[in-house]
C-alpha cells in the first residue's frame, strides 16, 4: 500500500490521489533508467512536499539522503511551484547545483483526467551524466522516454515487481514485432557466450534458440514482468518494460469483453546471475556438509557416552564410577550443542535452548530420583552465541550444576538450583545459584578441583569475562562477559 501524507492528501481528489499511487510504484525503475534522482511533487497547503524521491542505484545520488517527506518552500523549487501553483510551464529544463554537484533539471506536468495539473515529476541528472545519455542511440534515449511518459500518466503497471538495475546489465530495446532494434555492448557479450557471434541488431527475438517468452507475454499484457531463466550453462535474470501507446487509438480489443493496450515495443533487461548462482549452490553443498558433520559428531559423542556409562556401571571403585559419571556430563554437554547446529544452517546457538537440554539430561541421569531437586531455568529466552562460545557456555553450565548437585546437594533431601540468562547491551551473564550446604570453611577456589579449573580456564580464555562464587544460604556462581564477538563480526562487515 503507498503512503501519502494527509496533508498533501487533503489537497487531492480521488481520481487525482489514485494516479499518485500508481505513479509511485515506477520512480525506483525510472530512476535506473535514466541515472537519475526522481522527486514527484505535490502541494501540502503553502508548501510544495515531497512525496517521493527515486535515487538511482548504477551512479551516485545528489543527495546523501532521501526528501521524501520533505516540505520545502516556494522559493526553493521555484519551476516546480510554478507549474504546481500556477500550471505553467507544462516542461521546464533549467542547469542547477545540488550539493555541489551540477545538474541538469528536468519538470513535467502529471495531469489527472480532466488536465489539471495535480502533480509535478522532476528528473535530477548530473551534468556528466546527461551528456553521456545524450550520446546514447536515439532508440534507446526515446524508449526511456516512453517509459517517462508512461509512468506521468500511471500507466506503466509491474514496476515494482522489477529488481533494481545493476551495472553489468545488459540492455536492449525491440518493437512489437520482436525486432531487436537497440543492444548494448554487455548484451552482445552475454548472447556471446551461448554462441551468438554476429550482431543481435536487426534480429528476430523468435529467432534466437533462447527463452524470449517473457517478452512477449509481457507486452501481450502490457505488464512489467521479471524472470530467472537458464540458458545453457548460464543463469539470467530478465526483466521486461513494455511500450505501450497511451491514447484512444491504441485500445484495442484482443479478447471478446477484455481491453489492452497496443505495444508498440518493450526494453529488456538482462542480469547474468551466473555467479552469484554457482557460489549460492556450493554454499548450500558446505552447508549441507558441515550439518551432516555436526551430526556425526554429535552421534558419535553419544555412542562414547553409552560406553563410558557401561564402563561405569561395570567399575568396581566408586571414585572411577564418579570420574566417568563427570566426563559424560562433559561429553553430553557439548554434543547438545552439535546437535542443534545439526539442524540449523546457522553457527548461532541459543544458549536458553542449550540449558534447558543439560538441564534435562542432569534430570534424567544425576539427580537422586528419591531427593526432591527442582533445577529451574529463568532470564532472557533468547541468548544467541556462536557455536564455539556456546559449547564454553554448555561445558560451563554443566560443571556448576554437577557441582551444586554433588556437593550443595548431597546431603540434603529437597532444593532448589537456579539457572539464571541476562544481558545487557555491553554484556552477557550466566548465573548459577544453589540453596544448598554451601562452601566450606577455608575454600580456596584456586585450588578447587579439576571441574572450577575447566570452568575459570573457559571464562577467562574463551568468553574473556570474569567468574567468582559467592557464599550465603547457599552457593552462587556469577559469569559475565562483554559482546565481543558481535563486535568483531560488525567491524569485518
Amino acid at each position: 500500500m503507498v503512503a501519502i501524507s494527509s496533508d498533501v492528501a487533503q489537497d487531492l481528489d480521488s481520481s487525482a490521489l489514485a494516479l499518485i499511487k500508481r505513479i509511485i510504484p515506477s520512480l525506483t525503475l525510472l530512476a535506473d533508467l535514466l541515472h537519475a534522482d526522481v522527486l514527484l511533487f505535490a502541494l501540502a497547503g503553502d508548501r510544495v512536499a515531497v512525496v517521493e524521491h527515486a535515487q538511482p542505484n548504477l551512479v551516485p545520488s545528489s543527495y546523501e539522503h532521501s526528501l521524501t517527506g520533505r516540505r520545502l518552500r516556494p522559493q526553493q523549487v521555484a519551476p516546480v511551484a510554478s507549474l504546481l501553483f500556477n500550471g505553467r510551464p507544462a516542461h521546464h529544463v533549467q542547469g542547477a547545483v545540488v550539493n555541489g554537484v551540477p545538474i541538469v533539471r528536468e519538470v513535467v506536468a502529471i495531469r489527472d483526467a480532466d488536465h489539471n495539473v495535480v502533480a509535478a515529476l522532476a528528473t535530477e541528472t548530473a551534468v556528466i551524466e546527461n551528456e553521456r545519455h545524450r550520446k546514447r542511440s536515439g532508440i534507446f534515449r526515446r524508449a526511456v522516454m516512453r517509459v517517462r511518459e508512461l509512468v506521468v500518466r500511471g500507466r506503466l503497471d509491474g514496476a515494482e515487481r522489477l529488481g533494481r538495475l545493476g551495472v553489468h546489465d545488459g540492455l536492449m530495446v525491440i518493437d512489437a514485432s520482436g525486432l531487436i532494434q537497440y543492444a548494448t555492448t554487455v548484451a552482445e557479450g552475454l548472447y556471446r557466450l551461448l554462441g551468438y557471434v554476429d550482431s543481435l541488431v536487426n534480429t528476430q527475438l523468435s529467432e534466437l534458440e533462447t527463452n524470449e517468452y517473457i517478452a512477449f507475454r509481457a507486452m501481450e499484457t502490457g505488464t512489467c514482468m521479471e524472470q530467472e531463466i537458464t540458458e545453457q550453462d548460464r543463469h539470467w535474470v530478465k526483466k521486461v518494460i513494455p511500450l505501450t501507446v497511451d491514447n484512444e487509438e491504441g485500445w484495442v480489443n484482443r479478447l471478446p469483453g477484455a481491453l489492452t493496450r497496443q505495444p508498440t515495443g518493450a526494453i529488456i533487461v538482462i542480469q547474468d546471475v551466473t555467479d552469484q548462482v554457482r557460489k549460492e549452490k556450493e554454499l548450500k553443498v558446505k552447508s549441507a556438509m558441515i550439518q551432516e558433520i555436526h551430526h556425526r559428531v554429535k552421534n558419535n559423542l553419544q555412542t562414547i557416552t553409552a560406553l563410558l556409562r557401561l564402563q561405569a556401571r561395570r567399575s568396581k571403585s566408586p571414585e572411577v564410577a564418579a570420574v566417568l559419571k563427570e566426563a559424560i556430563g562433559r561429553i553430553l554437554s557439548v554434543a547438545v550443542v552439535h546437535e542443534f547446529l545439526s539442524k540449523d544452517e546457522s553457527s548461532i546457538i541459543n544458549i536458553h535452548e542449550v540449558c534447558k537440554r543439560i538441564l534435562h539430561e542432569v534430570v534424567n541421569g544425576t539427580l537422586d530420583p528419591m531427593k526432591r531437586i527442582e533445577l529451574k531455568l529463568e532470564g532472557v529466552q533468547q541468548f544467541l552465541l556462536p557455536a564455539q562460545q556456546a559449547t564454553s557456555c554448555a561445558l560451563i553450565v554443566n560443571e556448576l550444576i554437577q557441582n551444586a548437585v554433588e556437593h550443595g546437594m548431597e546431603s540434603r533431601q529437597k532444593g532448589t538450583i537456579v539457572v539464571r540468562l541476562s544481558q545487557s547491551d555491553d554484556s552477557m551473564g550466566i548465573e548459577i545459584e544453589d540453596d544448598g550446604s554451601g562452601l566450606p570453611d577455608g575454600f580456596d577456589m584456586a585450588r578447587g578441583g579439576l571441574g572450577l579449573q575447566i570452568v575459570r580456564t573457559l571464562v577467562k580464555e574463551d568468553l574473556r569475562g570474569e567468574f567468582q562464587l559467592e557464599n550465603g544460604e547457599g552457593v552462587r556462581a556469577l559469569i559475565s562477559f562483554p559482546r565481543w564477538w558481535e563486535r568483531r563480526a560488525a567491524e569485518r562487515k
